[in-house]
């Protein structure tokens, strides 16, 4: 692992590092849960020596092969809690460390999950600790969902004020319903006990939503049903060294970019309950000078989310 964790550290550039003009910067961006698929960093795997000692490192850290599952592994299989959190970040992190000086960013961001996948790709965590904080969470999280039947749905075609009135009218203790992802203009997802839940979809749908998708989830992830989870993990993260990023980190909860550890932290424990603002997060970096979008890990959920936030900026994956 130390061969590995050196790589990670040489192939950043310190903040102040850059000669570039503020008009041209570099942003990396991580994806969350839902982009897994069979096949997941098999190639990575396959092809470089430093991302087989750090795939062989988790499976020991994890105390079972993921790196099976997500090779070899159905879609079932993947979308088990306990795995698809640590794919997801494990594929996301490693095809960033095997950018090696390639990963020139002048700031980074994740969606949900993929905000951990940024802080140890900025050299906030390191790989064992991001690794050991995400399976916490996965499992955290499994607990929470089965506390109380709860879901999440798709809100397309209605503006974010209309959802946050809707869902405010609604929600009540034992009957939650809030808005979780602002994933781009016109797409907002809600999450909240199932009941209350089918009533926002029914009142968002008349009034003016273009449809109200359940989806596939086995909780209300960012909403306060998560309680459990965040009081869980706040004891590990709060346990767990953060050092100053060698980038701005844009986090979900506010977002802004940070660069305290200590700030980091807390923005962190706070994303389990708080909605992700995820267009507003593009939106800042953008504000900032970013032109360029990379988005490392699998999928491309989050190229085709800031087309639709701002088309004057580039967005694509590793290429």
């Amino acid at each position: 692992m130390r061969k590995g964790a050196f790589i990670l550290q040489q192939s950043r550039n310190p903040i102040g590092a850059h000669s570039k003009n503020t008009k041209d910067m570099k942003a990396f961006v991580f994806p969350g849960q839902g982009a897994q698929f069979p096949g997941m960093g098999k190639d990575l795997y396959e092809t470089n020596p430093v991302a087989k000692e750090l795939f062989d490192k988790a499976n020991e850290i994890l105390g079972f092969e993921i790196t099976k599952i997500m090779f070899e592994g159905t879609p079932e299989e993947l979308k088990q809690t306990k795995v698809t959190q640590p794919a997801v970040f494990l594929h996301s992190v490693i095809s960033a460390i095997c950018l090696g000086d390639a990963f020139d960013a002048d700031m980074v961001g994740g969606h949900s999950l993929g905000e951990f996948s940024a802080l140890v790709a900025a050299g906030a965590l390191s790989f064992e600790d991001g690794l050991k904080l995400v399976s916490q969470r996965a499992q955290a999280m499994q607990k929470a969902c089965e506390a109380a039947p709860s879901t999440m749905a798709a809100i397309i075609g209605l503006d974010d004020a209309k959802i946050e009135e809707v869902c405010a009218s609604i929600s009540k203790p034992g009957h939650i319903v809030v808005p979780a992802n602002y994933n781009n203009p016109g797409q907002l997802v809600i999450s909240g006990n199932v009941e209350a839940i089918n009533e926002a979809c029914e009142a968002l749908k008349a009034a003016g939503a273009k449809r109200a998708l359940p989806l596939p989830v086995g909780g209300a992830f960012h909403s306060p049903l998560m309680q459990p989870a965040k009081d869980e993990l706040q004891a590990a993260i709060e346990a767990t060294t953060f050092s100053a990023p060698k980038c701005p980190v844009y986090q979900n909860v506010d977002a802004q970019a940070h660069t305290n550890p200590e700030e980091i932290k807390q923005n962190l424990i706070a994303q389990l309950t708080a909605p992700v603002k995820w267009t507003y997060e593009v939106q800042a970096m953008i504000a900032a000078g970013a032109t360029d979008f990379t988005e490392c890990g699998p999928g491309k959920a989050l190229q085709g989310m800031i087309a639709k936030i701002d088309r004057n900026v580039t967005a694509h994956g590793i290429a």
